[in-house]
């Protein structure tokens, strides 16, 4: 964690936070795009993160999404919070779709496979998110969805 890291737990647990996220994304690519993919805002907060890319479901273009992470006994895990709002974001459906995936982790990249969680196992390894990123609580309130929580390991 960073000295950023309070302010973005703040930033990140407005009510209003969801319909920014478009803008928030675009903010970020170029940011990564202008460092060639050394600094994130990621990065700035003080929050682990990688950049998952699958190929699109539809497409088969592969896709990148910087995302926050929880490194986890020699695993990721990531959430499908968009914080909070009431759609699954686009890159859940591209990760069910293909088995395998490529993340960026501190510029190396590496070939995971992901399983999504459940039950009681999904239940603890939230208890795991929310040591890092307390805003999933909020977002877990915000919507009638289930947030999924994947766990990618090399492959």
């Amino acid at each position: 964690m960073g000295l950023l890291t309070p302010l973005a737990v703040r930033i990140g647990a407005l009510s209003w936070m969801p319909k920014l996220l478009p803008q928030v994304v675009t903010v970020d690519t170029t940011l990564q795009r202008v460092t060639r993919g050394r600094v994130s805002i990621l990065d700035i907060a003080g929050l682990p993160n990688l950049t998952l890319t699958v190929p699109g479901r539809k497409s088969g273009i592969p896709r990148s999404t910087p995302l926050l992470c929880v490194p986890h006994d020699g695993t990721w895990l990531i959430a499908g919070s968009y914080f909070g709002g009431p759609k699954m974001p686009l890159w859940v459906h591209n990760l069910r779709a293909t088995d395998t995936a490529q993340i960026s982790v501190g510029g190396r990249s590496v070939t995971v496979r992901w399983r999504e969680l459940e039950g009681e196992e999904r239940a603890r390894m939230w208890q795991v998110m929310l040591r890092t990123w307390p805003n999933y609580a909020k977002y877990e309130e915000r919507t009638d969805r289930l947030i999924p929580v994947f766990q990618l390991d090399r492959a």
